[in-house]
């Protein structure tokens, strides 16, 4: 069964950034990440609680600040 596929037009520097924010992740594309994150953000379940270890908070932080959201 084939998927159905529709777009969403978003700014294109958040598009950018976006593609900067996922370098090195599991996600291939700006639309793979854009659906996941629509996905959790409806699920109705309770989100997991994620802990994350000192390494992986630190290189969510350089992300953070190379895109400009903290200093």
């Amino acid at each position: 069964m084939e998927k159905e596929f529709s777009n969403i037009a978003i700014p294109t520097s958040l598009y950018k950034k976006l593609e900067e924010f996922i370098k090195g992740t599991e996600f291939s594309s700006v639309s793979s990440f854009a659906a996941k994150v629509l996905r959790e953000s409806m699920s109705k379940e309770e989100p997991e609680t994620q802990v994350f270890t000192k390494e992986e908070e630190e290189k969510v932080k350089e992300k953070l600040k190379a895109l400009g959201y903290i200093d």
